[in-house]
């Protein structure tokens, strides 16, 4: 149990410290892990492979290790050995150019940058769910969590100030990563050991019962609006430098992970007032507009607009799939469905869309990954139509 009070400072400094620290390395692994795989001499179309796989990995192995952290009731050794494997992969990764090798090393690496997202958000609402007023939970989470956009933010901004890293070695890319990895690991020093787990003798048998078919229907009008996003996490970078011949990678992830920070820590009022699904349409709607500009657009000043939609395709999306599956989800299952959300929610859809895209890229070039990735953000507000009396309801 976390009996530090969460109103306090200490408790909210600690989960600070680890979100900033987490998403800091993202900072660099978001932005520049396609460059650092394409550096090792892979065409575009392996490329997406290879993150597809990445994204495949991220699947079921966050799950598990998820589920584990909810039945034994402590998170801290997940995330230590997410640490771990993010500098194991990094260490195999860029010596080599053997294919074999690259699938291993992107493994450790999805694993040890995907599981911490699920289980570092399920203790956090443990706390909140513990010690949080219920009115101010949302913000409580909110709040906290854009933190780690502004860890993001901090380093993206960092790295596009270094002269001519866009286009340096893979080497030099990971050596920062896993600086930073080293950092995070410190950082989880100071967060609380243990969740508010239920009692060793009342620890229940593992189940997915509790999944319904709103539940269902919530996570598939999300992973069709990520996979339509999947053109941008897996191919964006690549657009920059390939088709736009404009070296501002960090500068532009920068940009969009500032545009997100006021929607995350002030998003859960529009949340809260309508309902979580809602604010996920807005956010698909978003992104065909996001996408259009891309391929329409290509340009730097229609870069600097796409980024700037971010905001709404993952400033509100966000907190609003987190609040969804929080609703739905009993608080002692809560890692696993936040795992739940992030495997067949997020991680499935990206490995669909980068194994699709890096084909699609040398059969019709950036634009047109953008231009028809745009149908699928398009489905999603289909199926959110069709089902949005059930959807809603869930507020």
């Amino acid at each position: 149990m976390i009996k530090t009070a969460f109103k306090g400072t200490q408790t909210s400094i600690r989960f600070g410290i680890s979100y900033v620290m987490l998403f800091a390395i993202y900072g660099i692994s978001s932005p520049y892990l396609q460059l650092m795989i394409r550096r090792l001499g892979y065409a575009p179309s392996a490329v997406g492979i290879f993150l597809g796989l990445f994204e495949l990995i991220g699947i079921t192995g966050p799950i598990v290790l998820a589920r584990n952290a909810d039945f034994r009731g402590a998170y801290k050794p997940y995330l230590i050995a997410s640490g771990l494997m993010i500098l194991a992969g990094l260490a195999t990764l860029v010596p080599f150019r053997i294919p074999v090798i690259t699938i291993i090393s992107l493994s450790l690496l999805s694993l040890g940058l995907k599981t911490p997202i699920p289980v570092l958000d399920a203790a956090l609402f443990r706390a909140i769910d513990t010690t949080a007023a219920p009115e101010s939970r949302g913000l409580n989470y909110n709040l906290l969590r854009s933190l780690g956009s502004a860890g993001f933010v901090i380093v993206t901004l960092i790295v596009q100030s270094i002269p001519g890293f866009d286009s340096t070695g893979s080497k030099t890319m990971a050596l920062y990563m896993g600086i930073l990895t080293a950092f995070y690991l410190g950082g989880l020093l100071f967060l609380p050991g243990n969740g508010a787990s239920q009692p060793a003798a009342h620890k229940e048998k593992f189940s997915f019962a509790w999944i319904d078919s709103v539940f269902i229907t919530g996570i598939l009008v999300i992973a069709l609006g990520r996979l339509a996003m999947a053109a941008v996490g897996s191919f964006f970078s690549l657009y920059l430098t390939e088709e736009l011949k404009w070296h501002a990678v960090g500068a532009m992830w920068a940009l969009s992970a500032t545009a997100e920070i006021p929607f995350i820590a002030l998003s859960w009022k529009f949340i809260k007032k309508n309902s979580p699904m809602t604010a996920i349409a807005i956010s698909s709607s978003a992104i065909i507009v996001r996408l259009l500009i891309y391929a329409l657009f290509p340009s730097p000043a229609g870069a600097i607009a796409g980024q700037l939609l971010h905001s709404l395709c993952y400033g509100l999306f966000q907190p609003a799939a987190i609040v969804f599956v929080s609703l739905k989800t009993p608080p002692e299952k809560r890692a696993t469905g936040m795992a739940i959300f992030m495997g067949f929610g997020v991680g499935l859809p990206a490995f669909v869309g980068s194994a699709l895209g890096g084909r699609i890229v040398e059969l019709l070039g950036y634009r047109g990954l953008f231009g028809g990735y745009t149908l699928f953000a398009a489905a999603s507000l289909l199926v959110f139509y069709k089902n949005r009396k059930l959807l809603t309801a869930v507020k």
